[in-house]
């Protein structure tokens, strides 16, 4: 990457000759970038709302938001979304829109060295629209973007500053007590393991007697934790959970199911994505890579599925929450909700406190009565680090949680915030109109 450094100017809007590594801006007031990154969630256009709405309340400092579209490729496009044209209104209905308002990707970008040609498309985008502030708003994947976004700039000279907002459903991004998205997820497959268990419970005299529900979680089991909430000291339910953290044990888990049915007359069974072997071999492995290098994981459930009815002969169900389960914005969790709009807010005050390369985080700082407040964590910390289960969350049989597991996972599912419904019965969520930012370079082709 050039060592070059950037020329002030008085004309904001100057163009880099295509090539040249040369352009900068000496106008006060930056416009911002804000872009989703990775699988979406219930609640990540919250801290799009978070971001959106702070950022307006410092017109002073901050000019416009820009929206990527699709993520860091509407930045190296240059597609972006000019988020001044939605009304006060629509950007606060974000807060109970699902999904990403503007897009999401799954793209990783390389290390400066080795694809230099990007990130001297990062520049040029930056400058062209005055942008100084990059908010990203995803995963571990994303946190790694960020990070190196923010080196930009003692590599090129151009001043930006880039503050990485956490989101996973995955819930394991380091340093942060919880990610946004994760608390309406474990909300979700805690209640939907209940109400299956009460189906299957009904049926299982003379016809289903196991229940298979596959969650996400490729290494951390986080989601499938979250089954176990489904039974309490109130509701006497059967749950087996298989966790990307315990070696799967054929043997070991059959005899599990046939005590389970033998006691209750059926069982529900919870299984994360990420279950393997003793050798590390993902169950569900299809042999196939996504854009991450990561393996391609689906089908782990009627994999168990038939594995208890060839050994056991039980009559089963499957099913596979896949999307519906980072889409539920219907029965979000209120804490969640609220965490997700708090660090997009705090994002943009760490930007405007002069902060670059960190990431707001989410302490907890009781747990009777829950309490929370906002930290921060450097973004070298928290890049391609991933947060596993810890072995006090999991029962010591390995197919079920602790007590300590409880007490994390019940404040971060508690309360609701229903978005508002329809006369059709429906909920209202907000499309925007995402009108796009006039292009003022050549085209770029993201390969």
């Amino acid at each position: 990457m050039t060592n070059q450094k950037y020329r002030k100017t008085d004309n904001p809007e100057i163009k880099k000759p295509q090539g040249e590594q040369h352009m900068a801006t000496a106008v006060k007031k930056k416009n911002a970038f804000y872009a989703q990154s990775g699988g979406v969630t219930a609640v990540i256009n919250a801290s799009a709302c978070g971001v959106i709405e702070t950022a307006r309340k410092h017109k002073d400092k901050i000019g416009k938001v820009f929206a990527g579209r699709n993520g860091i490729i509407g930045a190296l496009a240059e597609d972006l979304i000019d988020t001044s044209k939605e009304s006060a209104r629509a950007i606060a209905a974000l807060r109970q829109t699902p999904s990403g308002a503007f897009g999401s990707c799954r793209y990783k970008m390389k290390s400066l060295e080795a694809n230099k040609r990007e990130y001297d498309r990062l520049i040029e985008v930056f400058a062209a629209h005055n942008i100084g502030y990059f908010f990203y708003n995803g995963g571990g994947d994303s946190a790694d973007t960020c990070l190196k976004v923010s080196q930009l700039s003692r590599a090129t000279g151009y001043p930006i500053q880039a503050i990485h907002i956490p989101k996973t459903v995955d819930n394991d991004l380091p340093i942060t007590d919880n990610c946004p998205g994760f608390g309406s997820v474990a909300k979700y497959i805690a209640i939907s393991t209940r109400e299956a268990s009460f189906d299957v419970a009904s049926m299982c005299a003379t016809s289903t007697k196991v229940f298979v529900l596959e969650v996400m979680g490729r290494h951390a089991g986080w989601i499938a934790a979250a089954g176990g909430m489904a039974a309490s000291e109130d509701c006497d339910l059967p749950i087996i959970i298989l966790f990307p953290e315990v070696p799967f044990n054929q043997a070991k888990f059959l005899r599990e199911v046939k005590a389970k049915v033998k006691q209750y007359g059926y069982v529900s069974i919870v299984v994360s994505e990420g279950v393997a072997d003793k050798k590390g071999k993902f169950l569900a492995d299809q042999g196939l890579k996504d854009a991450f290098g990561h393996a391609q994981l689906g089908g782990v459930a009627p994999v168990i599925a038939n594995l208890v009815r060839d050994k056991l002969g039980y009559k089963y169900h499957w099913a596979v929450a896949d999307y519906l389960q980072r889409a539920a914005r219907h029965i979000a969790s209120k804490s969640d909700v609220e965490q997700a709009y708090a660090l997009g807010k705090a994002g943009v005050e760490l930007a405007l406190a002069g902060k670059n390369s960190v990431m707001p985080t989410v302490v907890r700082t009781s747990n009777k009565p829950y309490r929370w407040k906002i930290g921060e964590a450097k973004l070298s910390r928290v890049a391609n680090v991933e947060k596993m289960m810890p072995k006090r969350y999991i029962s010591k049989d390995g197919f079920g949680i602790t007590k300590s597991c409880r007490d994390y996972l019940a404040p971060l599912m508690q309360g609701e915030d229903y978005p508002t419904y329809g006369k059709d019965g429906m909920p209202e969520y907000v499309q925007l109109k995402n009108v796009s930012v006039k292009k003022k370079l050549k085209g770029f082709r993201v390969k």
